[in-house]
């Protein structure tokens, strides 16, 4: 059996269409109702017509991506309880319809971070950059987070005080505007285009959580999981944590959803296997500390979702995403593991045994140049990373000396 292939959609905002990821011969969408509000219930009507649409369009929805976590949820202010049962009250009109799984992140602030979103590869093709000393110059510099110097190492200051010294105005105005607003404009992000002095809001957006330490935002995860967690199970429903991206700690924020201790205490939380993950290699793979597929074994039957996607490490905790197959990541060895567990899951009964996987963002080539796309989703770029995917999932299941007889 092979892994179920889905691509993320947008819905009606997103330059690339329903009927051109048909083309691509996936068997599902993964998306979300991304005009509702963080906090506010998904009406049930909303979600049919989602998932009609899609089902016209020849697809399934089986996968939210992402079903947001309120700021209320994550720092525990006074609408923590209201916003939990509206989440609730979403994850039943979610189930009525047919969707299973639900994709979420417990980041602060920020739900990923590039500073170079054209980055070019040695082939002429587009990616992301994630530099690290080029988000301390951010940070420090045109951000001017106080005492943001004392959350870097003091070689890395040196390094974003030479690199924004290199920087024209107009250049540390894209850099923060990036930042800020075009990586999270798409994914319920909190500050709008519109605002004049979004680096304004956005300092008081850091700075509603100045009380939330690694300890206090654990247990907020911790009473969110308690609540939602016996909901997941009366709807047979699966909950799946993404992991920070990066995965070690930005503007000062904790992570708590980076490394392998974190996940034992997230699953020692809430012992339920509907209490799972989603599996996004790139993301784990930015903590170099991570071994991806000790943690793949070690969490397997946690695994509800994955996102496959190569990064190639560089200097200074920087990388850029490589694409699917080349980088730093073992795929070959990543897939092999997943095929394995879905492989133990049928032949031990497990009704919820498949897991959907979709190639994770897209190095932009060819005729994506022309089409517009959301960063780090372009079609063809997409599409390439998808038949990697195929390709590499038919010679492993081909091969009689790498699975087990049963695959």
């Amino acid at each position: 059996m092979a892994l179920e292939k889905t691509l993320r959609w947008f819905g009606q905002n997103d330059p690339v269409s329903l009927s051109e990821i048909r083309q691509t011969g996936v068997e599902g969408i993964v998306t979300a109702l991304h005009h509702i509000p963080k906090g506010q219930v998904w009406p049930l009507c909303d979600i049919r017509n989602r998932k009609s649409e899609i089902e016209q369009a020849g697809m399934s929805w089986h996968v939210v991506e992402s079903l947001p976590i309120s700021d209320a949820i994550k720092t525990g202010s006074a609408e923590q309880a209201q916003d939990i049962e509206n989440y609730k009250e979403s994850m039943r009109n979610l189930a009525r319809c047919g969707v299973d799984t639900i994709c979420y992140n417990f980041m602060p602030v920020l739900d990923w971070a590039r500073t170079n979103l054209k980055y070019t590869t040695e082939t002429g093709g587009e990616s992301m950059l994630f530099d690290y000393p080029t988000f301390a110059a951010f940070d420090v510099f045109i951000l001017e987070r106080p005492n943001a110097e004392k959350d870097y190492p003091g070689e890395i200051v040196k390094l974003a005080r030479s690199a924004y010294g290199a920087m024209t105005e107009q250049e540390a105005e894209l850099l923060a505007f990036n930042i800020i607003v075009v990586t999270q404009g798409f994914i319920h992000g909190a500050i709008d285009s519109n605002v004049d002095d979004y680096k304004s809001k956005f300092l008081e957006y850091i700075n509603s959580y100045k009380h939330i330490d690694q300890n206090h935002l654990r247990e907020n995860l911790g009473y969110f999981l308690d609540e939602v967690i016996p909901v997941a199970e009366e709807l047979n429903m699966n909950m799946a944590i993404h992991g920070d991206d990066p995965s070690f700690p930005l503007l000062g924020l904790p992570r708590i959803v980076s490394n392998i201790e974190d996940l034992k205490w997230i699953f020692n939380r809430q012992t339920s296997v509907r209490n799972g993950l989603t599996f996004c290699s790139g993301s784990f793979s930015t903590n170099r500390n991570n071994d991806l597929i000790k943690m793949v074994n070690q969490f397997a039957d946690r695994i509800h979702f994955a996102h496959i996607r190569n990064t190639q490490f560089l200097e200074n905790k920087s990388f850029y995403e490589s694409g699917h197959l080349k980088g730093s990541i073992d795929v070959y060895a990543l897939v092999k593991a997943l095929l394995k567990e879905q492989n133990r899951r049928i032949h031990c009964g497990r009704k919820d045994n498949r897991i959907p996987i979709r190639p994770d963002h897209g190095i932009k080539i060819l005729n994506d140049f022309k089409q517009e796309a959301n960063p780090g989703y372009p079609l063809i770029g997409r599409l390439r990373g998808l038949a990697e995917i195929e390709g590499l999932e038919e010679g492993i299941r081909r091969d009689p000396g790498s699975m087990d007889k049963s695959t």
